[in-house]
């Protein structure tokens, strides 16, 4: 019976939190599935774990919405973590959820590729776009890209790729690149990658309607230090914080498992407002 009501009150719970996000979105797209993107910025090789970090943490959060998310392309760095990582996110209200997480965050900890222990600070940035459907008329025409088809990557294995299977579609106009590998066969790389570029080439119109940024673009500059919506902070204390809103959380091992829904609710709620609040730090944040 305890094990039961636990159950029931967890599923509660969660239809509550999904109920108050979705009175938070009213947006033309925010029902759409979403394509999420994240590049690494100033950092090396912590910057490129700071990817794979992100990444996992995106997919636990998706998933436990409900969503589907899947692997479309990625880039491994030299030496650990992932240079970018592109993946789609299947669900109802997937756009206008993550949309939440488009900007630069950055991890300050005590770096595991230094041996003599200091602190790195590592930045990365998150792009999200709108899933095309049919409802949206995107037009690329053969004499507006080019397809260039290449090799795999991966760390082996028998499903490893040995043909030139993996497909890269570059927009010519406006220089947006979309790739695909992880599927087996050609066709179904260029089908995805299309896919992402159509997103991209969406996302791109939408931002040209709009005489002046909205509040989520304005959060987003350069990758690297000054212009992150959110630190998260391993040493020497422990601390999420999101300096668009002030809402933090002291425990970074929860919200890097996935543990998102606050930070995303007080987002929503300062843009649904329209406006942004004076960004600030705190000592602690002046002094890292």
């Amino acid at each position: 019976m305890s094990d039961e009501l636990v159950k029931t009150v967890t599923a509660l719970e969660a239809r509550v939190r999904a109920s108050e996000l979705a009175m938070l979105l009213g947006g033309a797209d925010d029902r759409r599935n979403a394509v999420v993107t994240i590049h690494a910025g100033a950092g090396g090789t912590e910057a490129q774990d700071w990817v794979e970090m992100l990444a996992r943490q995106y997919v636990r959060y998706a998933e436990s919405k409900g969503f589907k998310a899947s692997v479309v392309d990625s880039l491994e760095g030299e030496e650990a973590g992932l240079k970018s990582i592109t993946f789609e996110i299947e669900g109802e209200y997937a756009y206008g959820i993550f949309s939440a997480e488009r900007a630069v965050h950055r991890l300050v900890r005590i770096s595991p590729f230094d041996a003599a222990k200091r602190r790195h600070t590592s930045f990365a940035s998150l792009d999200v776009f709108p899933e095309v459907d049919e409802e949206v008329e995107i037009e690329v025409r053969d004499e507006d890209i080019r397809i260039d088809t290449y090799r795999s990557s991966g760390h082996g294995g028998q499903h490893i790729n040995v043909t030139d299977s993996a497909v890269r579609i570059t927009h010519l106009a406006t220089g947006l690149v979309a790739q695909c590998q992880n599927e087996r066969s050609q066709h179904r790389n260029k089908d995805k990658a299309m896919a992402v570029l159509k997103a991209r080439l969406y996302q791109l119109r939408l931002d040209e309607l709009k005489k002046k940024q909205d509040i989520e673009n304005a959060a987003k500059g350069e990758i690297s230090f000054g212009n992150q919506i959110r630190s998260y902070v391993l040493a020497p204390y422990q601390l999420v914080k999101d300096h668009r809103t002030g809402y933090e959380v002291g425990d970074p091992d929860r919200v890097l498992n996935g543990d998102l829904d606050g930070f995303v609710k007080a987002w929503l709620l300062v843009k649904k407002k329209g406006t942004l609040p004076p960004r600030g730090t705190t000592k602690q944040d002046d002094d890292i």
